[in-house]
């Protein structure tokens, strides 16, 4: 068979070496050298010192370390459950066309431009149980001071709320314009035999996104699992260890303690469980095998 050739006359092929450069350089490089780190001990001053296995042998004794695994569990499998309850239905919701939905659509999109540090700061000042927003809310809700992310029983759900505030727009476009690709006829059919809203959502809305159901669901784990800028900025991993998070509990190790050889040990766990989970998701739903959902293709 003869060899598939692209423009010129060069081979398909070397129109990948870009992207595969830009990986290299950008991903596989860096965590070569995470790798590396874990085998030596380095503050981040002068030149790290090998010490072969002893990184890896001080997980056994790290105390932290579970309670910030099941911490960085529970937040992922929560925000999935609440991100995809959100962003399903509201996304389908905004792919139908109306003033109204293009205005609320264009506001609620706001989070997508503010970083998440902005994000932090913001939530921060509203939360602040003396002159926030949480000050006046509080009370009404069973929280008489107002103290939400001091309450060690409630930070991990403000923590769960803000994140979702953050990440559901991006969700919900990625829905919308799936949703919008949906066939019409689809829905006419379906509307004949006298399917109603409800029926034509589960039937054939939900089925056709299976692609996007998936692609958001792994987007939404692996980045709950890896996320920690919000949590340091609004609680700092507290009160106490209530939020301290695996990726936060790396980053006290090899920015606050200087011990730059465990946090990467900690980075190297985090990439493995990171790239399991995702690896996990899309064999059990049959993903990687990538077949079209379009008649033909």
């Amino acid at each position: 068979m003869a060899r598939t050739t692209v423009g010129t006359g060069r081979p398909g092929a070397l129109w990948a070496v870009p992207a595969l450069g830009f990986f290299g350089l950008f991903a596989l490089l860096p965590m070569a050298i995470v790798v590396y780190l874990s085998f030596t001990q380095w503050s981040g001053i002068g030149s790290p010192v090998f010490t072969g296995t002893d990184n890896w042998t001080k997980l056994a004794h790290d105390t932290q370390l579970m309670p910030s695994l099941r911490l960085t569990i529970g937040l992922t499998i929560v925000s999935w459950l609440l991100q995809t309850a959100i962003c399903l239905p509201l996304g389908v919701w905004l792919a139908h066309h109306g003033r109204g939905r293009a205005v609320l659509a264009a506001v609620f999109f706001v989070p997508l431009l503010m970083s998440s540090a902005a994000i932090a700061i913001l939530w921060g000042g509203l939360l602040d149980p003396n002159f926030g927003l949480a000050s006046v809310v509080g009370p009404l809700i069973g929280v008489p001071d107002g103290n939400f992310i001091g309450d060690p029983d409630l930070v991990f759900w403000v923590v769960v709320a803000v994140v979702a505030w953050q990440f559901v727009p991006f969700h919900v476009l990625l829905y919308q314009g799936a949703t919008r690709q949906v066939p019409g006829s689809l829905y006419e059919a379906a509307r004949i035999d006298g399917a109603g809203r409800f029926r034509q959502f589960t039937a054939i809305t939900v089925p056709q996104l299976k692609h996007t159901i998936i692609t958001s669901s792994v987007l939404m784990l692996v980045g709950s699992m890896t996320y920690f800028e919000i949590i340091l900025i609004l609680t700092g991993g507290g009160p106490g260890t209530a939020t301290r998070v695996l990726p936060l509990h790396m980053y006290i190790e090899g920015f606050q303690s200087f011990d730059m050889g465990y946090a990467s040990v900690l980075a190297v766990l985090l990439l493995v469980l990171g790239t399991a989970l995702s690896l996990f998701v899309t064999r059990a739903t049959g993903f990687h095998r990538m077949d079209s959902q379009k008649e033909g293709l």
